[in-house]
């Protein structure tokens, strides 16, 4: 694209950190395939560690877990929650 795009950041931030809900594994590490503007500025939020480092996922923080999980259902969630009836892992 030759024009910049005008766009909310915190938008995006919401959703890469829904997005992260989809890639968590482990003890809250999630696959950083995202923009680094936007991993910047979740980790200036407290919500994840520093992603700048050579391991290919990030560490989400105690409160950014609880936010992705959230956000997730938010924006992609079945109206009548979870099948299941539990959170995704």
């Amino acid at each position: 694209m030759s024009e910049e795009l005008d766009y909310d950041e915190g938008k995006i931030d919401e959703v890469v950190l829904a997005l992260m809900c989809l890639t968590h594994h482990g003890h809250a590490r999630a696959w950083k395939g995202f923009d680094w503007a936007s991993l910047d500025r979740l980790c200036e939020k407290g919500l994840i560690y520093d992603a700048r480092n050579k391991a290919k996922s990030v560490m989400l923080t105690e409160e950014g877990l609880k936010q992705c999980e959230a956000l997730f259902y938010k924006h992609f969630g079945l109206a009548d929650g979870p099948r299941d009836g539990a959170a995704p892992s």
